[in-house]
C-alpha cells in the first residue's frame, strides 16, 4: 500500500481541502495521512471564517508523520501566510520528501483569500521545490505577473513559473473562454496537451483539490508525471460528471461513484 500525505486545510463540508484529498487518494488506491494547517469553516456556499494553525503543531504533525511512516508523495495545498509556508519548507527538506504536488490554492469559489497577499512571494520560493504545480488560470496570472489571453501565454506562464525552480507545470484550462485543454510543461521542455471536453455542471467543489491528490497518488504508485495528470484528468472528469447536490450553493464530486451507485443512490 503506497502512502500519500495531503498538507492542506480542513473543509468543514467535506468537499474540498483535506477531505476531498483523503476521498481522492482512497479511491485511486492509495493510503491517505494528512497535516492540517486551517480550519475553515464552509458550506456550498463558500468559506466564512479561517482560523491557521500554529507553526508548532503544524511541525510536530510532518514530525510524526516523517519519523514513523515512509510518504511516497506528497500533496499540498492550503499553505495561507508566511510563517506556514516556512514551517513546511523546512519539514520537507529536513526529511527529503519526494513527488511534491503543489495546488497553489489562493480563492475560495466565493472568493474567500485562502492565501494572505505578504505570502505571495514566499510561496514562489516554496513552489520551488516541487515535482509539479497545478495552477489554474488566474492562479498562473499571479504566479507569473501576466495576463493569461490564449495558449501561447499559457505556455509563456509556464516557462515562468519553472523559473522558480519547479520541475513540471500543469496550467489548468478550466477557465478558458475558447476549450479547456490543459498544457503540461515538462522539465525537459516538453510541451503536452491534454484535450478535454466542457462539462455543464453546477456542482465543481474542490475540483483542484482533488485533482492534485489524484495526480499525487498516481505519482506514488510509480506513474510517470504525463501518466499520472492523464489518468488523474479521467478521473476527475468522471467525479465532475457524477457530481451531486448536496446543500444551497456548489456541491461535491462523485469521488466513490461506483460505490455511491452500488448504495442504491439514484443520480439520473
Amino acid at each position: 500500500m503506497k502512502k500519500v500525505l495531503t498538507i492542506a486545510g480542513s473543509d468543514s463540508c467535506g468537499g474540498a481541502g483535506i477531505q476531498a484529498d483523503i476521498k481522492t487518494m482512497s479511491a485511486m488506491g492509495v493510503y491517505g495521512m494528512s497535516v492540517i494547517t486551517a480550519v475553515t469553516a464552509q458550506n456550498t456556499l463558500g468559506v466564512s471564517k479561517i482560523q491557521e494553525l500554529s507553526e508548532d503543531i503544524i511541525k510536530e504533525q510532518l514530525k510524526a508523520i516523517f519519523e514513523d511512516i515512509e510518504v511516497d508523495s506528497i500533496k499540498i495545498g492550503m499553505l495561507s501566510s508566511i510563517e506556514i509556508i516556512k514551517t513546511v519548507t523546512d519539514s520537507l527538506e529536513k526529511y527529503r520528501a519526494k513527488n511534491i504536488v503543489i495546488d497553489p490554492v489562493m480563492l475560495s469559489k466565493n472568493k474567500c483569500k485562502l492565501l494572505r497577499e505578504e505570502a505571495l512571494i514566499e510561496l514562489k520560493r516554496f513552489i520551488g521545490i516541487g515535482t509539479l504545480v497545478t495552477p489554474n488560470i488566474p492562479e498562473a496570472e499571479v504566479l507569473a505577473d501576466m495576463k493569461i489571453k490564449n495558449e501561447e501565454d499559457i505556455i509563456e506562464a509556464a516557462r515562468k513559473i519553472q523559473d522558480f525552480g519547479v520541475k513540471n507545470i500543469l496550467i489548468k484550462g478550466g477557465h478558458r473562454a475558447d476549450n479547456c485543454t490543459d498544457i503540461l510543461l515538462l522539465e525537459n521542455g516538453e510541451i503536452i496537451k491534454f484535450f478535454g471536453k466542457k462539462i455543464e455542471a453546477v456542482n465543481t467543489h474542490g475540483t483542484g483539490c482533488t485533482l492534485s491528490s489524484a495526480i499525487a497518488s498516481l505519482l506514488a504508485k510509480g506513474n510517470s508525471i504525463e501518466e499520472s495528470v492523464r489518468f488523474g484528468k479521467e478521473y476527475i472528469t468522471q467525479a465532475i460528471e457524477n457530481s451531486f447536490s448536496i446543500g444551497k450553493g456548489i456541491g461535491p464530486l462523485g469521488h466513490f461513484i461506483d460505490i455511491y451507485k452500488k448504495s442504491g443512490i439514484d443520480f439520473e
